[in-house]
């Protein structure tokens, strides 16, 4: 079954030298970091699908609520960052579509685009794709930048996105 709303992938940035460098206990407390300030800033129909290593793929129902948890999420991960010294510069991709829901996952190309979205953003960026941004409209505090159509691996036609910052 096909559910519409906002699917998201966050990744930590660095985190394979990290773990590389400060081992596998101070790794597994970046993760439990990363997961618990992602957890807090969550609405209540908003959800972790699931861990992928140093990634996370996440649900949320309401666009203009994926958007304000995804920039309170990059501030409480920034002050976390300063006041541990942990790499915790997280990006953050965001699309509106309509993932198949298997089981407790979701699966699908717009899986596929949120993921590779993410891949595009740099560390502390959020970038979500035309599709979430035609959504949002305006969010007092909130700047949407057009970057424009950019090609990804594995999509086949070049996909608008957008950069969110606090303004």
């Amino acid at each position: 079954m096909s559910v519409e709303g906002v699917v998201g992938f966050s990744d930590i940035v660095g985190f394979t030298e990290f773990t590389a460098e400060q081992g596998d206990e101070r790794a597994l407390r970046v993760l439990d970091t990363n997961q618990s300030i992602t957890s807090q800033n969550l609405g209540p129909k908003d959800r972790i699908v699931k861990e992928l290593g140093d990634g996370l793929l996440l649900w949320f129902e309401d666009p203009c609520a994926a958007l304000a948890a995804a920039v309170a999420m990059q501030d409480d991960l920034a002050k976390a960052a300063a006041e541990s010294g942990a790499p915790l510069w997280v990006r953050i991709g965001l699309h509106w579509g309509c993932p198949t829901e298997r089981g407790d996952d979701l699966i699908g190309h717009d899986v596929n685009l949120a993921s590779r979205v993410s891949d595009q953003a740099g560390p502390g960026e959020i970038l979500i794709t035309e599709a979430l941004a035609n959504r949002v409209g305006q969010i007092e505090g909130v700047e949407i930048s057009p970057l424009g159509p950019i090609e990804m691996k594995g999509i086949p036609t070049p996909v608008w996105l957008y950069r969110v910052s606090c303004c």
